[in-house]
């Protein structure tokens, strides 16, 4: 559920009808396209500096590369992966007006490298075994999501592969969760902390 910041770099607006919000994908095939995503509890956009500064990490080109995006919310972090050349991307959404409006924007963007699924997380990561070179973990805040899906991570990830996560903490060894985890990259954005893992 890809993270909340009010920041001038955040780039947010409100159609009239007062129900669809948007944030612009910043770089790639679909720079500077409009995504919308509804009014929803815990629904929190990565923000614009934010994905600037993890894409800077990650190469800013993704060509090849398979995604996941486990809490997708407004999907803008796996549209961004896909705009910079991933080679496909799974989003996983529980909420229904978040995941019909990633449907909707998978058809305007003719994304058809996405698939999306009307999922709760860890039924997917339980049922399916597929194993990525990316995954995009930003669940809601509050309800220890960190220690039920880290450890399951690790059969879903390529040898190589990185997890980003974004949290409303810092995450360090002392968190038993994290302990198979090796933290990379971290940075802090107002009240949102973010990471890249990989195995320790």
């Amino acid at each position: 559920m890809n993270c909340t910041l009010k920041s001038a770099a955040y780039i947010l607006t409100k159609p009239s009808d007062k129900k669809q919000n948007t944030i612009r994908i910043n770089a790639g095939e679909w720079r500077s396209r409009l995504i919308k995503f509804p009014d929803a509890d815990g629904l929190r956009p990565t923000p614009e500096r934010v994905r600037q500064t993890v894409f800077n990490w990650l190469g800013q080109d993704l060509t090849g590369q398979t995604c996941l995006d486990l809490f997708a919310g407004t999907g803008v972090m796996g549209f961004e992966a896909l705009s910079r050349g991933a080679k496909s991307v799974t989003l996983i959404e529980k909420s229904m007006p978040a995941y019909k409006a990633l449907l909707e924007n998978k058809q305007l963007l003719k994304a058809e490298h996405a698939q999306i699924f009307h999922q709760d997380a860890l039924q997917f990561l339980t049922q399916n075994k597929q194993q990525f070179n990316l995954i995009f973990l930003d669940p809601p805040y509050n309800q220890a999501w960190l220690a039920k899906v880290l450890p399951l991570l690790a059969e879903h990830l390529h040898e190589s592969g990185l997890i980003y996560v974004e949290a409303e903490f810092a995450i360090d060894a002392s968190h038993v969760f994290a302990k198979d985890w090796q933290v990379v990259k971290q940075s802090k954005a107002g009240n949102v902390f973010y990471h890249l893992l990989k195995s320790a």
